[in-house]
Order: structure tokens, then sequence, then C-alpha cells
């Protein structure tokens, strides 16, 4: 942390928190300077002012003994909180804020940090002496989530804080960073006033579209153009600078050559405007990192949040905000949008209603993390909608999108799953393609529900937006044509939706077709009052969950004659209602969903009942008995000798592997015929011998199996290392395990997005088959469960045709323990444990291999901080 970091205050602001420096005492002397003797008081007890001064002195000296964080708002040093270790694991806390940012939850922030940095660095423990009278700090204390011990002790409160996480603390946390979230983004996505910086009389101009279309949205504050040569510009005064409008500025909309923004976001952060939009392009997209790095750096120096650069800009139709230069008003509705690509959200507004839509462009600073965290509350959005081409800081996108999905379902569409595809995102946006596999388990463990297309976005988006949620996955399909409504038959069996038979009886005065079953078919004939009173009978049915009208027109009384029959006979429908009107999508009385073809609608049915079924709910997941601290050092050593990464030995695996309780199969090392047979009697006969230093060892015949007698391990070494040659360093020696269903357990770590756990069909056919699931830990045993469940082989473990079932409990245990590891040790960069045998005595694994590579520790999702 040698730059520091920025951090949101309670109140949307932003400061910088770093390591305190020698260079810092002038501004220490001078936050001094600008307390007050009250706060002096408090803070130094009886020595006032004078003890803070000599302080001060002391902690930026060369033989300060402690470990001192300082925050800077507005380029100014306003805060510093330190510890300074005492004996027996404890240390002296103390924290200093100036007056003028009290109240903002800095000290708040500052405490939490310290807190984690002690922890990190071995103290147990954070000691304070806070004077009775000192309330606010009594209060932050209480407060922060941490566990603290007070006692009253020589007239003051002697506070012993411990510093280990507590799910109190984490809450605590969570629930601070989601409300500075939302007060950061409430100034910009719903302003009161709004700058145009570059507008100008040219109607083409993307300034001045801007301006008109604030003004032809209806916005209800000022409206600020800006333009040194104008006067005015669509009936508006025109300022020189954003410096020279008569009033407050929430918003700038900056739309000049990207070789003036830097020099606008100046006099913006000197005008104390809140956030920018800014539209120009010529940023990072078109290798401009330096003069982006620029713009967020003054940004953040002011407290301003920032959409963009090279953006369409952003739209709130509570707020009757439409600071875009797209063409018209979009709609209102209850769908927030984030786009990353322009050109898919221009595409998206023109046929989606919205309540907000923010395009933003390179992601410099506000991206969709913020946006889900403003999102979450926001009384106007019922579903929200994402386009994204890369993640800034995927592991926060999990954990936010958790929380949020058990709120309001979230749909993604993420370009870049193949790798040319990957390869024209990195062209496009200067950010690099993530592995396809990664996404799709990320965006599973935040619930989010992923598309494969816009289309499939949009429709999707109009049944969330306007259906309630099917209480489960029985389906009845009525219309008036047999084949569209087979169509869709089939397309719910594809999508694992059923079409249950209807009781006699349940449509009445449709008798006929009632017999006829589900898919009911009403025949071409068929009225609108006939296709609207079989609909009114099967949308408050509890025999089903949703009903799917299947309409091709221009049979019976006509398209729109059965569009209002299908609208008045689900005015009080408690089932998800949508319909197939063959040929037209759109929406049907502003409530009901229709798709031009089966497919389509049974698709966006089929999302929404996997969302319901599937919503996260919060959940603890206990962690398995494990010595993660012998394991770290475990993998110290090894790297400490390796530094470039290694292959673990056989041995440091089963170290390793045994630290989590993972069990594997009893193993002896051997160097030569001799000692292979003389393991083969200690592990017992019949015994395995396996070659060590080639990758795939069965490919090269380093295998050998059910070996009965010492010389036939013997003679096995023998030939082995014949056929292998010099690339065999050695080998194992195992017992032969009774026959089970083999299995293949293992993870992978990416630098962006953390690890992976992977459980597969094991053994030889493991690579031919594919058959795997992934996840992102860490794994409960009901979701390692899931996870097996979900393979194709999993009948195996079950008793497939007649053969015994095996330990699947067992296995999951396996698969919870790796997950632990995975989570523990970021070095882990490849686990297979391939085969485990799983009998119905349990599952063992037979061989693990595991890769580690030197690597960063990912930051502290306990630190909060912008990306």
């Amino acid at each position: 942390m040698p730059d520091g970091y920025d951090v949101l205050l309670r109140d949307g602001g932003i400061a910088h928190v770093r390591p305190l420096t020698t260079t810092d005492r002038e501004a220490l002397h001078e936050l001094v300077d600008r307390t007050s003797e009250r706060s002096a008081y408090l803070r130094f007890f009886a020595g006032g002012k004078a003890t803070a001064h000599g302080y001060m002195d002391r902690i930026t000296g060369p033989d300060y003994p402690g470990h001192a964080l300082v925050a800077v708002l507005h380029g100014r040093l306003v805060a510093v909180a330190e510890y300074i270790p005492i004996k027996g694991g404890s240390a002296d806390l103390a924290i200093l804020i100036d007056d003028a940012v009290h109240g903002h939850g800095l000290g708040t922030l500052l405490l939490e940090h310290v807190a984690l940095d002690a922890a990190e660095l071995g103290v147990s423990e954070l000691v304070a002496d806070v004077l009775p009278e000192n309330n606010q700090m009594i209060k932050v204390l209480a407060d922060l989530g941490l566990d603290v011990r007070r006692r009253f002790q020589d007239g003051t409160v002697h506070a012993r804080i411990g510093v280990t996480p507590t799910p109190r603390l984490v809450a605590g946390i969570e629930a601070r960073d989601h409300q500075a979230e939302r007060a950061s983004l409430r100034r910009v996505l719903a302003p009161q006033s709004v700058a145009v910086i570059g507008a100008g009389r040219d109607p083409s101009a993307i300034g001045h579209m801007v301006v008109r279309n604030l003004i032809d949205g209806c916005f209800a504050g000022p409206i600020y153009p800006i333009n040194p040569k104008g006067r005015r510009v669509a009936g508006l005064t025109c300022y020189p600078s954003v410096r020279d409008v008569p009033g407050p500025v929430d918003l700038a909309v900056v739309a000049v050559p990207a070789v003036h923004v830097l020099d606008v976001a100046r006099e913006c952060a000197e005008a104390g405007v809140r956030g920018l939009a800014v539209l120009s392009s010529g940023f990072a997209e078109s290798g401009q990192y330096e003069a982006e790095h620029d713009l967020v750096k003054i940004c953040r120096t002011a407290g301003m949040r920032l959409i963009g650069p090279n953006c369409l800009g952003l739209v709130t139709s509570a707020a009757r905000l439409n600071a875009s230069f797209l063409p018209g008003t979009p709609a209102p509705g209850s769908l927030a949008l984030m786009s990353q690509s322009g050109a898919i959200g221009a595409a998206l507004l023109q046929q989606t209603p919205v309540s907000s839509f923010v395009s933003v462009g390179n992601k410099a600073d506000v991206s969709g993390n913020d946006l889900l965290e403003y999102w979450e509350d926001d009384p106007a959005t019922r579903v929200i909608a994402l386009y994204l081409e890369s993640f800034g800081n995927p592991r926060r996108f999990a954990r936010i999108a958790r929380r949020v999905s058990a709120k309001k379902p979230i749909l993604l569409v993420k370009s870049g799953r193949s790798d040319s595809g990957g390869r024209a995102v990195r062209s496009h946006t200067a950010a690099a393609a993530t592995p396809d596999v990664a996404v799709d388990a990320l965006v599973r463990a935040g619930g989010v529900i992923r598309l494969d297309s816009v289309r499939e976005l949009m429709d999707a988006a109009r049944l969330f937006t306007t259906q309630p949620l099917p209480r489960g996955r029985r389906v009845a399909i009525v219309g008036n044509s047999g084949g569209p409504e087979a169509m869709a038959a089939d397309a719910c069996e594809r999508h694992g939706l059923t079409v249950p038979e209807l009781p006699a009886g349940l449509l009445d005065g449709q008798a006929e077709a009632s017999a006829l079953g589900n898919p009911v078919d009403l025949t071409a004939g068929a009225t609108a009052a006939q296709i609207g009173t079989a609909v009114r009978g099967l949308a408050s049915s509890a025999e089903v969950d949703a009903v799917l009208v299947v309409y091709t027109p221009p049979f019976g009384d006509g398209l729109e004659a059965t569009r209002r029959a299908i609208a008045t006979a689900t005015r009080h429908a408690t089932n998800t209602v949508l319909a197939c009107l063959v040929g037209h999508d759109g929406m049907i009385d502003d409530r009901i969903p229709s798709y031009a073809f089966p497919e389509d609608a049974v698709a966006a049915l089929a999302h929404a009942a996997d969302f319901a079924e599937r919503r996260p709910q919060p959940v603890d997941v206990p962690a398995p008995a494990a010595d993660t601290a012998a394991a770290r050092r475990l993998v110290a050593s090894e790297l400490a000798g390796h530094p470039d990464g290694r292959w673990l030995s056989p041995q440091a695996v089963k170290r390793l592997l045994g630290c989590y309780g993972i069990t594997m199969v009893e193993t002896i090392t051997v160097d030569g015929p001799a000692t292979a047979a003389e393991a083969a009697a200690l592990v017992g006969l019949p015994a395995v011998l396996k070659a060590t230093g080639p990758l795939h060892k069965t490919e090269v015949g380093g295998v050998r199996l059910d070996l009965r007698t010492q010389e036939e391990v013997r003679q096995a070494y023998r030939d082995m290392a014949a056929t292998i040659g010099q690339e065999m360093t050695g080998a194992i020696v195992q017992p032969m395990l009774p026959s089970g269903v083999e299995i293949i357990v293992g993870g992978v770590g990416y630098p962006a997005f953390g690890p992976l756990v992977m459980v597969g069909m094991g053994g030889v056919t493991s690579d031919l088959l594919a058959d795997r699931t992934f996840r992102v830990p860490p794994l409960t045993h009901g979701q390692a469960t899931e996870m097996i469940g979900e393979l194709r082989c999993a009948p195996l473990l079950h008793g497939y045709r007649g053969s015994v079932p095996v330990n699947a409990e067992a296995l999951a245990d396996q698969v919870v323990r790796v997950s632990r590891l995975l989570e523990d040790l970021p070095e882990v960069a490849e686990l297979d444990m391939n085969p485990v045998i799983v009998t119905p005595g349990g599952a063992t694994t037979v061989d693990a291999r595991v890769r580690l590579v030197a690597c960063e520790p990912p930051p502290s999702a306990l630190r909060r901080r912008l990306r």
C-alpha cells in the first residue's frame, strides 16, 4: 500500500488513505493548529495542543515503532490513526480527526483499516483510554462491530478491542460501504442541477443535443450551458466557465475534445461540482492511459464521481433527467440498465422503458459494482440489466450481486465468450478478456442471470419487469394453433419446465378443450372471448404456476380483439402470464409480455423460474477444520526456494492436503526397483506403481495396476524406466484400492477472478468427456452436493443400474475442504485430485498434483476502498 487508496465517506465524499511518512510532519502540525481546544483535550487529555505538537514530532521521527495511517481530503491531511505495539500482542490505539470532518464516517473507516492492518501483522487487540465525556469516540468503538471490553479505570474508560473480524464487523462494513456508495452517486444520478460543458448552437453537436434532451425531458432543475464563446444555447443563458454559474452544480456533462477535458475537470473541481459524465473519447480506449489516470486523480482528489469517459451519458426517469445525446426521451419503466458498449446501450434504450440508464464507457471510476449498490434500494427499479465487456473487480461484483439478487433480478450479457470475441473486446475497451468459465462461475455465485444475447436480455426484461415470479415450474399452454403450442411444450421440456395434465372441468365452459389436456388447443376457430375465458380459468389456478397464451393471427377474431381479451382475462391473475402472438413482439396492456415465437417466450419464462428457484439467500459458510498456519508455512517454504513457482513433490502435496483433512491413499516414494518392491510390502499387495515426472502418466505407460507380488513390482519399475527414459524421476507405490466411482476434484486460481473449484468425472476419461462443473469458493456442504448432482455421471454415485451406491456425502466433504484450501492459499495456481475413488466407505484421493505460483495476496474484502 505504498501509495495508498481512495475511500468513500458516509456523505459520499472521497478521501485518500495512505501510510504516514516523515514528510507529513508539517501537515500534522497544521492539523493540530486547526484542532479546537476541546478536541485536543479529548484526544490528549490535560496536555492539550502542546502535547499534540510533541506527539506529531515523535510519530514522524526515525525511531517511531508504530503503524500509522493518514487520510487526505481535498488535498489536505485531515486525520491520523495509529497503533504502537506493546507487550503480549496488544497495541496502543490513537486517532485524531480534523474538527471540520467530524460526522463523515472517517473515524470509523480509519479504525476499521487500522484494526485490519493490526490483525494481519499479528496484533491480537488494540487498547485505548478514552475520557468518559468523549461520547462520540465511545459510540464509534461500540458501533464498529469488533469485540470491545470496557472498564472505568483512573478516571478514564479503558477499552480493549479485539481485532479478529466478527460477523457484526462484516455486516457493519457492508452496510457502511453501501451507504457511502449510494450517497456518492445520488447527486450524479438524481442531480438538482446540471451543467453541459461544450454546449454550442450547432444542433448536430453533442453538447447542444444534451442541452436539448434536458429541456425536452422536462428536467426540473437549473440547466447551465457552458461555452466561452456563446451567449445563449437552446434559449438558455450560456456561461463562459462552470466557475461562473450562479448556483451549485451537481452534475457536469463534458462534451469537449479530449485535449481540453483535464482542464475542464480542474475547473469543475474548483467549482465544487459533485460528479462528471465525460462523453469525450480519446482516453484509454485509444491508448491514452495516462490521460485517463490523470482524469481519475483530479476527480478523486476533488471528491467527484466520474462516469465515462467515452460514454453516451445517463438517464434517470424519476428525476426527468436525460443527460445523453441519444435522440428522443426514453420511456419510463422499472428496468435499470448499464451498458459498457455505447451502440448496445443505444439500441436497448430505444426499445426498453427504463428507470435509469448509465453508459459507463471506459469505466474509469463508476462501474457496474457502484451502480448495483445504488439500484439495490432505488424504489423505481425492479430489475437490473448489465451489458459488460470486462469486470473491474470481479470478486466484489460477486459479493454485491449476491446481496442485490436476493431483492432484485440481475440480467447480464457478458461479451467475449470465445477467444475471438475476447480479442475484439480488448481492442475496443483496453480491458483484458477473462476466461469464460470463470465468468459463469462468478455470476452463478452472485445469483445473476447470464444471457447469451441482447435479444434474450430484452425478452427476459419484459417478463421480469411486468410479471410476478412463478411459484414453480408448471406451465399451462393455451391457444388456437396446435403447431406453435407443440413447439412451446417441446421448449418447456428442454428448459426443465413441466406441462402437466390439467384436471377435467378446470376450464368452465371449455369441457371439450380441457379434455385435450395440456397444451389446451382451442383450434383455429376459437373466438377472442373463448380464448379469454380459458385464460381466465388458468391465470389464477392453483394447478399451474404460469400460463403461456399462444395465438396465431389472423384466425378467430383477429389480433387486436384477442389482445384485448387476454388483457381483460388477466386483470386479476395470480400466476405468471405471458403470450406468444406469433410474429409480434411487444406488450399487451403494458402488463403482459408478448413474444413473436414460442421458443423466445419459454426461454424468458425458464429464466424467471430458475431465478425464483435459486434466488440467493444469506447463508453462513462454516469453514471446515484446517491447520491454515501450517499450510501457509509450507507454501512459503516451497516458494522461498522456488520463487518462480513449482509443482510440489508428492510428499509436499500429501502434507498440504493433510492440513485440510483431505484423505489420500498411503503413498511411498521410491527411486528404483528394489525400493519399489520393499514399499509394496509395506503398503500391502496388490499394489500400484506410478511414475513421477511425466504430467500425464497413463499416456506414457507410467501407471501399473494390480501388481500382486514384489517381483511384479520390481519388473514393472524396470519396464517403466526403460519406456519413459530420463523424464521419469522416480515413482510412488500405493495399495490397490477397491473399485469405486472415479471423480476428479480440483481448482484453478485466476489472478483477477480468484479461485474456482472444479468437480468432474475422473480417471483417464476426464478430458475426453469433459463432464465438469465449477463454483466460486467458499462452498457449503449443500452447494458442493448440488455441484456434484449437476454432473452427467452423478447417477453412478447413487446406484446406477443396480450398482452399489457410494458415499457421495464424503465426496461433498472433500469438495468443501478443497474450497477452503483454495480460498486460504491464493498461491495455489492449479490443484488436481484425480482420481478421487468414491466407495461406500468414503472418498479417497489416489493421485494429486499442486502447482504453486508466488502472488500478491488479494485485497481484503473487508477493506473499504474504491478500485
